[in-house]
C-alpha cells in the first residue's frame, strides 16, 4: 500500500517530534550535569576560600594576640621601671637629706673631737704605717690636731710600735665638705678616706639592703637573705 504524502508528512513530523523530544531529554539532562557540576565546584571554591579565609582571620589574630602580649610586656616593663626609678629616688632623696644633716655634726666641737679621734685612729689602724700624713679642712686644724695627739697615745699602747705623724697644712679638705679626714701613707700612695662623706657612703652601701626592706618590704623574688 504506497504512502501518500499526507502520511509521509505525518511520519515525517512524528520523528522530528520525536527528535526534539530526545534533544530537549538531552539539553536537560545536559543542564542537569553543568548545574550539578557548578554546584560542587562552587562548594569546592567556596569551601577553598572559607578555609583560607579563616586561615587568614587566625593568623590575625594570633598576630593580634601576640601583639597584645608584646604591649602589655611592654607596659608592666614600663611600669616596673617606673617603679625603681621611684625607689631610687626616694633613697636619693634620703641619702640627700642624711648628707645634709652631717654638717650638724661639726657644729658641736665636743662630739666632733671625739668622732675626729676615732676616725684618725681608725686610719692608724688600717695603714699600721711607721709615717703618715692627715688631710684635713683648714678650719678644722686645730681639732685634727688635738685629735691626732690623743690617736697618737692610743695607737702606740695599742701596737706597740711608734708612729710619725704630719698635718699637712698646704694642701686642706674643700672647706664645703662636712667634715672628717683623709690619711695617707708615707710615698702618698695609700690612701684611708675618713670625711664624713665617705664614711656615710660607706654605711649607706652596707646598710642598703636594710634600708630598702624597711622602706618597701622584702623582696618575694630573694632567695638568700645573706
Amino acid at each position: 500500500m504506497a504512502l501518500t504524502d499526507a502520511d509521509v508528512q505525518k511520519q515525517i513530523k512524528h520523528m522530528m517530534a520525536f527528535i526534539e523530544q530526545e534533544a530537549k531529554e538531552k539539553v536537560e539532562e545536559i543542564d542537569a550535569k553543568a548545574e550539578e557540576e557548578f554546584n560542587i565546584e562552587k562548594g569546592r571554591l567556596v569551601q577553598t576560600q572559607r578555609v583560607k579565609i579563616m586561615e587568614y582571620y587566625e593568623k590575625k589574630e594570633k598576630q593580634i594576640e601576640q601583639h597584645k602580649k608584646i604591649q602589655m610586656s611592654n607596659l608592666m616593663n614600663q611600669a616596673r621601671l617606673k617603679v625603681l626609678k621611684a625607689r631610687d629616688d626616694m633613697i636619693t632623696d634620703l641619702l640627700t637629706e642624711a648628707r645634709s644633716r652631717l654638717a650638724v655634726i661639726a657644729k658641736d666641737p665636743d662630739n666632733y673631737s671625739v668622732l675626729l679621734e676615732g676616725l684618725v685612729l681608725q686610719g692608724f689602724y688600717q695603714l699600721l704605717e711607721a709615717k703618715v700624713t692627715v688631710r684635713c679642712r683648714q678650719q678644722d686644724l686645730e681639732l685634727v690636731q688635738a685629735a691626732v695627739n690623743e690617736s697618737i697615745k692610743t695607737y702606740k699602747e695599742s701596737v706597740k710600735s711608734n708612729i710619725v705623724v704630719r698635718i699637712d697644712q698646704e694642701r686642706f679638705l674643700p672647706a664645703d665638705i662636712c667634715g672628717g679626714v683623709e690619711i695617707y701613707n708615707d710615698n702618698g700612695k695609700i690612701k684611708v678616706s675618713n670625711t664624713l662623706e665617705s664614711r656615710m657612703e660607706l654605711i649607706a652601701q652596707q646598710m642598703m639592703p636594710e634600708v630598702r626592706v624597711s622602706l618597701f618590704g622584702a623582696n618575694p623574688n630573694r632567695r638568700f637573705m645573706d
